[in-house]
């Protein structure tokens, strides 16, 4: 129990790293204003942190895989408040994007070495507990970090934002340096040993659904709040209002997807997530001008694709179970390569098309995760039938 609270107190620097990835989207109309770009171009700020945060953290964490885990958090948190001086002191489009490489850099080593350190921990019997507190932190910044960033980035300016992060940051240093102990690093993982998995077909269609999934829920949500501000004419208010019931319901899909994926299993909750993504999607576009319904759609998608989040994570790991860290490091970056690719795409279908255009270009990268998720079930089914009849 003596470690509890540290514990938590790497989930809260969890939840103030996480806000420095997830914030950018809450305030990229701000950002876009100040930096005198449009909000499409703005976007690729959520590309490029997701391109660095997939590549950038792996290779630190193999290169530095032997590293005490306690240096390596401080060396995270030491790049942190390096990107966040650089967030609020350089000008230019071109060094806030050096900013965001770095930002993701810091953010990815730290969460994985924090998901690393808190089961040593955490008493015998509560590692998978203390696993879970680290990733409730980190997710708790979209229900908390975005809605009060985007308060403040109306009230003062944006760039405050990221004078808090740096700042709490370097206080963090201190803490972590005077209790978290000295805890060995692990043998480093060859890269091609984690590639290797990819020749089953099994994992390269799971890895499939996660890319596509997660491209269609950034298509969205990196361009959420011009979306409602321009297609359903949100003031601020309003639209912090709908970005805190969003994080909510972010949580919701996460305990939701495991409470189903105990009951009636792991296929089937995934394909039925993926079925009421594509459903709210198609219906946003229809049904856009009313508002109140829209928000409903908006709510049950974010459901759903937090659903699919949560119990995929479960399933990409069970099929390799013996390899279960590099399982989830694969899903990792096939997730942040697919929020890279959906900020890109999304910004290419705002700035050609309309915002209201996002909703079809998320539903048709849905499209096809369903019809990975159909073969590739269907496979294990058959699989399995074959199985029980010899």
């Amino acid at each position: 129990m003596k470690n509890t609270w540290k514990i938590y107190m790497l989930a809260f620097i969890s939840f103030i790293v996480g806000t420095s990835e997830f914030v950018i989207a809450g305030i990229l109309d701000k950002v876009a204003e100040s930096a005198n770009i449009s909000v499409s171009a703005a976007g690729q700020l959520v590309t490029v942190f997701a391109i660095a945060y997939a590549i950038g953290p792996p290779i630190i964490m193999i290169a530095l895989a032997k590293m005490d885990r306690s240096k390596l958090l401080i060396l995270a948190l030491s790049i942190l408040v390096i990107g966040s001086v650089m967030t609020v002191t350089l000008s230019g489009f071109i060094f806030l994007m050096a900013s965001r490489v770095v930002l993701a850099i810091g953010t990815g080593v730290f969460v994985i070495t924090a998901i690393t350190v808190a089961p040593k921990l955490a008493p015998a019997g509560r590692q998978a507990g203390a696993v879970a507190t680290i990733a409730t932190g980190f997710s708790a910044a979209l229900v908390i970090g975005v809605p009060i960033g985007r308060v403040v980035a109306t009230t003062y300016d944006w760039k405050t934002i990221f004078w808090g992060i740096g700042l709490i940051c370097l206080l963090a240093i201190f803490s972590v340096a005077r209790t978290i102990s000295v805890t060995e690093g692990d043998a480093p993982v060859p890269l091609g040993k984690q590639l290797a998995v990819l020749k089953k077909p099994n994992i390269s269609m799971a890895l499939g659904m996660t890319l596509f999934i997660f491209i269609s829920y950034s298509v969205l949500q990196t361009f959420m709040t011009p979306f409602l501000s321009s297609v359903m004419k949100m003031g601020d208010g309003e639209i912090s209002a709908v970005l805190f019931g969003l994080g909510i319901a972010s949580l919701i899909g996460s305990k939701l997807g495991g409470f189903l994926a105990d009951r009636i299993g792991t296929n089937r909750t995934l394909f039925g997530s993926i079925v009421f993504q594509f459903i709210a999607l198609i219906m946003l576009s229809i049904v856009s001008g009313w508002v109140m319904v829209s928000i409903a759609l908006l709510i049950i998608w974010m459901i759903a694709a937090w659903s699919f989040g949560s119990v995929q994570n479960f399933n990409v790991v069970s099929l390799a179970p013996e390899a279960s860290g590099i399982m989830a490091s694969l899903n990792s970056s096939f997730t942040q390569l697919g929020i890279a690719a959906g900020a890109g795409i999304g910004g290419i279908t705002a700035g050609g098309t309309s915002i209201l255009a996002i909703t079809w270009t998320g539903a048709g990268a849905v499209t096809i995760a369903v019809l990975i998720a159909a073969i590739s079930f269907s496979s294990t089914r058959m699989f399995k039938k074959n199985i029980a009849t010899k």
